[in-house]
């Protein structure tokens, strides 16, 4: 049988930095309030002739690199992104293909929102386990400057962009398999967290326009509590799927959304410092991208080593939610 093994991770983090107190600067906030209210002290920006095909196809090379292949070796391709390069085709998956050399190769974008990464991890363990493929690039990849509101206090200084991949690999080896992947959703909560306009229910028009519909919003306090109970939920039946404890997880990953989520899950779970993996406060929340970006900060700070076991877990719109549960397997330089 055929196992998949995580074996890469890779990041690209634009250079461009927004701190809060450029914010204080176009909307009635200060860094004191959106500290405490998110653990966001700064975020990144791409620039204006950057799209989100540039981040990942960036993100994409560090991780193939990194995973000690050839590009010519992968046979998939795959892409988490709310915010792709167009509304509609090509796929922002088939953009980064091009942009790196890849040729003839499957490729196609996923939209989960936060969630994204999670969702195509675990496509890729179905593609691998299935025998149909055997090196598989995922690259979570957002430019969410392009559809904030600088406007609305309540959302523009959550969000930044960056993008983050990571190169997934037929094994026969079980130690090195990816655990398992579990994925879930809930439209019911679709008003949470959306973009409104441009699409077939509300199409491109002036008035769209005028509205700002294109734009991201979210009901803050809602989404804040449903956030932390999915989330905790999520990791404890995990968890006792596997008969592992807490003590049993080196990194755990979260979603990047907010600090004061990440600690509640934390403390919930009885997860120390040293285990949880935070990037929020340098990044802000970068969507589909925010937990390779993450994983990618622990690999770079020298704290991920082969076989530590490593726990993601997710939350976004749609509603999405998802956890994964895998051993890091980098290959012997």
């Amino acid at each position: 049988m055929k196992y998949a093994a995580f074996r890469s991770i890779g990041a690209y983090i634009p250079p461009k930095i927004m701190t809060n107190a450029d914010f204080e600067k176009i909307i009635d906030t200060s860094d004191e309030w959106i500290t405490k209210r998110t653990g966001i002290k700064e975020r990144r920006l791409a620039e204006e002739n950057e799209a989100s095909s540039d981040l990942g196809a960036k993100a994409a090379l560090q991780a193939i690199q990194r995973a000690g292949i050839d590009k010519d070796e992968i046979d998939l391709v795959i892409c988490a992104t709310v915010t792709p390069d167009y509304l509609c085709m090509p796929s922002t998956a088939c953009l980064i293909s091009s942009k790196i050399g890849i040729k003839d190769v499957m490729a196609f974008d996923v939209s989960a929102a936060c969630t994204g990464f999670v969702y195509i991890l675990n496509i890729a363990k179905a593609f691998i386990e299935s025998g149909l493929k055997k090196n598989i690039l995922l690259v979570g990849a957002e430019k969410y400057s392009s559809i904030l509101n600088y406007e609305d206090r309540t959302t523009c200084f959550i969000f930044g962009d960056g993008a983050g991949a990571a190169i997934i690999s037929a094994t026969d080896d079980k130690n090195e398999a990816i655990i398992d992947v579990s994925c879930s959703s809930d439209g019911n909560y679709e008003d949470l967290i959306k973009t409104a306009g441009g699409g077939s229910k509300h199409p491109c028009s002036q008035e769209v326009l005028d509205a700002k519909m294109s734009c991201i919003s979210m009901k803050g306090n809602e989404t804040f509590k449903l956030a932390v109970k999915t989330l905790t939920a999520d990791v404890i039946n995990m968890l006792e799927k596997h008969n592992l404890s807490n003590e049993d997880i080196t990194h755990f990953i979260p979603h990047q959304a907010n600090y004061r989520i990440i600690k509640a899950v934390g403390e919930s779970l009885n997860l120390n410092e040293d285990q949880t993996v935070v990037t929020v406060d340098k990044y802000g929340n970068t969507s589909a991208a925010s937990i390779p970006m993450a994983m990618n900060h622990a690999y770079e700070q020298g704290k991920l080593k082969k076989g530590d076991t490593i726990l993601f877990d997710a939350f976004g719109g749609g509603l999405t939610w998802g956890s994964a549960l895998f051993k890091f397997a980098p290959k012997e330089k």
